[in-house]
C-alpha cells in the first residue's frame, strides 16, 4: 500500500523536476528519494517515471496520476487541519479582511454581537485590495477574508457564496459623455479611465483598463472622487454611489454592453491555516445572514 509521504515525494519530484533537486527540498539522501519512487511505483504497480536520461519524465500513466495524487495529498492536510481545529477551544483573536470598496456601516454592524457574545476575543478587520485579501487568507495571516470571486477553484483554502455586488460605469454629470444616450466601448476608450488596481498592480477582471489614458488608484473611494472632480470616468461599486446618485453629483452611463450594470459575486474564504472556532462560526452565520437579506431587498428593489 502506498504512503502519504510516497505520494509527497513523487509530487515533489514533479515540481522540481529531479530526484536530487527533491532531495534538497525535502531535506533527504537522494537514494531516499529514488527508493521512495521505487517503492511507490511497486505498490500501485505503474511505471511513473521514464528514467533513459538524467532527468526524470513522467511517463502517460504518471502523468495521468499526478493531479490525483495532490488531491489525496491536500484532502490529507485538510483533514489534520480540521482535526487540529477540533481540539482547540474559542480563539483569542480574530482577525478578518475585507475588500475595501465591501466595508460598509451595514456590514460592520454585524461585528458588535461577537463583542457581546466573546469578550475577550480580540478581533481586527483589514481592509484592502480583493488580491491583498486572498494573500493574506493563503498566508495564514488572517482567519476570514471577503472578497470579489474570480470563480477560480481555491485548492488552498475554503471559500462560499455570500452574495453579489453590481458595479456601475459613472461620470461627472459636466463629462462630454454625460451627453450621450448610448456609450459604446469606443467611446469609453476615447476619454480618461479612473481604474482601480492593487498594491501588487493587479486590476479586477471586470472593470481593468481599457481606455489609452488612464489614471490608477488602490481604492474605489479615490476613484469616486477623481470622477466627481471631472476626471473621466470608473466602474465603481453600486453602494458607494448612492448618495451621489440621489445628488446628481455623479450619473451613470447607458453602457451598451451592460445597460444595468456589471454583478459580481462576493465570497468569503477561509484559512485552513487556522482552527475554525466557534467565534469565526459564528462570523460566517452573520456574514451569511447579512448577505441574504440584502439579497432579498435588491430583488425587492429592482
Amino acid at each position: 500500500m502506498y504512503s502519504f509521504e510516497q505520494l509527497k515525494v513523487f509530487i515533489t519530484v514533479c515540481e522540481t523536476g529531479s530526484f536530487s533537486a527533491t532531495a534538497r527540498k525535502l531535506k533527504r539522501a537522494q537514494s531516499g528519494v529514488s527508493q521512495a519512487i521505487a517503492n511507490l511505483e511497486i505498490s500501485i504497480n505503474q511505471t511513473l517515471f521514464n528514467r533513459e536520461k538524467n532527468t526524470p519524465v513522467l511517463t502517460e500513466n504518471g502523468k495521468a496520476l499526478l493531479p490525483i495524487a495532490k488531491s489525496i495529498l491536500h484532502q490529507q492536510i485538510y483533514f489534520e487541519q480540521k482535526l487540529a481545529s477540533l481540539t482547540n477551544e474559542y480563539e483569542n483573536e480574530l482577525v478578518i479582511a475585507i475588500d475595501e470598496s465591501l466595508v460598509s456601516t451595514d456590514l460592520l454592524t454585524i461585528f458588535a454581537p461577537l463583542s457581546d457574545k466573546f469578550p475577550i476575543t480580540h478581533i481586527e478587520i483589514i481592509s484592502t485590495s480583493t488580491f491583498e485579501v486572498e494573500e493574506l487568507v493563503r498566508t495564514g495571516k488572517v482567519q476570514a477574508g471577503l472578497i470579489y470571486a474570480d470563480g477560480e477553484l481555491k485548492v488552498d483554502m475554503d471559500f462560499f457564496l455570500l452574495g453579489q455586488a453590481r458595479f456601475l460605469t459613472i461620470c461627472s454629470p459636466n463629462h462630454p459623455l454625460a451627453a450621450f444616450d448610448k456609450v459604446h466601448d469606443s467611446d469609453l476608450k476615447t476619454y480618461l479611465q479612473c481604474v482601480h488596481r492593487s498594491l501588487k498592480q493587479k486590476e479586477l477582471w471586470f472593470s481593468y483598463a481599457i481606455s489609452t489614458k488612464v489614471w490608477y488608484a488602490n481604492t474605489h473611494q479615490t476613484l469616486i472622487d477623481l470622477v466627481s472632480q471631472g476626471m473621466g470616468w470608473a466602474s465603481v461599486p453600486e453602494q458607494l454611489i448612492k448618495k451621489h446618485l440621489e445628488q446628481n453629483s455623479l450619473i451613470t452611463l447607458p453602457v451598451t454592453y451592460e445597460r444595468s450594470g456589471w454583478v459580481t459575486p462576493v465570497g468569503c474564504l477561509i484559512s485552513r491555516s487556522h482552527p475554525t472556532g466557534p467565534v469565526l462560526t459564528s462570523l460566517i452565520d452573520s456574514l451569511q445572514q447579512h448577505y441574504f437579506n440584502n439579497d432579498h431587498w435588491e430583488m425587492r428593489d429592482q
